[in-house]
């Protein structure tokens, strides 16, 4: 009888114990990639003049290639982790055999992160939220106003390389809070909505070390639209 993908997840953590499988460089070479850099959803200039072309070919290009090239090759001996989105994969990052469980977090959390961080901006995007997202907002910061002061600070207040986040706990409350290098939310239980950047690779040909020049001017591309979505999504949850 074939298992659902639901089942064969839930009979696969509820192991105490994982076998893992030995290396195998010939059935590695055979195997697809499981992860891949998905395609930015619109072009590299589409976002200026709040990000140039520039950086947005060399984020993606480059430095979002270079983490999905090196979380795939940390996973090659491991083919049951590999099944895993890579959401659930940061999620049991506890669980993952301790030879690759810094690679998964910085590079898996790289590339959770610069995937919903392309998906977050939009040409037509800035001004603010509506709907469900707007009242959860103000009820919870005080006014949009508030949240967006809240959220520039923590972005500024985070030394050296890191995001800043709005996520969704596991209670349904809107938090605010920064983490380093690529350290993804889901690792401590909690939904990403929305995420800045805050490497210098995301802002230094523009904005040079001004940060809180980046910080500001962000906001004119946050898809606020698609942020509403998936704010509808995972609070239905």
């Amino acid at each position: 009888m074939l298992l659902s993908r639901r089942q064969t997840l839930r009979l696969f953590f509820s192991a105490t114990t994982l076998t893992l499988l030995p290396t195998s460089p010939a059935w590695a070479q055979d195997s697809p990639e499981p992860y891949t850099l998905p395609p930015l959803p619109y072009p590299y200039d589409a976002l200026e003049p709040y990000i140039d072309a520039e950086t947005m070919e060399l984020h993606h290009d480059k430095h979002h290639a270079a983490y999905v090239k090196t979380l795939n090759r940390a996973l090659a001996p491991y083919r049951q982790w590999q099944q895993l989105p890579i959401e659930d994969l940061l999620r049991h990052i506890g669980q993952l055999p301790t030879a690759i469980q810094t690679t998964v977090r910085n590079h898996g959390g790289g590339h959770a992160n610069h995937s919903l961080f392309w998906q977050s901006m939009s040409p037509a995007g800035g001004g603010e939220p509506t709907g469900a997202l707007a009242d959860d907002i103000a009820a919870t910061f005080g006014s949009f106003s508030e949240f967006q002061d809240q959220f520039q600070t923590a972005g500024l207040r985070q030394f050296g390389s890191g995001w800043v986040w709005l996520v969704l706990t596991p209670e349904n409350r809107l938090k605010i809070y920064a983490t380093p290098n690529q350290d993804s939310p889901l690792m401590q239980g909690d939904m990403p909505l929305l995420g800045n950047d805050l490497w210098e690779h995301a802002y230094y040909l523009t904005y040079r070390n001004r940060r809180d020049q980046y910080l500001e001017a962000w906001w004119q591309v946050v898809n606020w639209s698609w942020l509403g979505d998936r704010y509808a999504q995972y609070r239905s949850r």
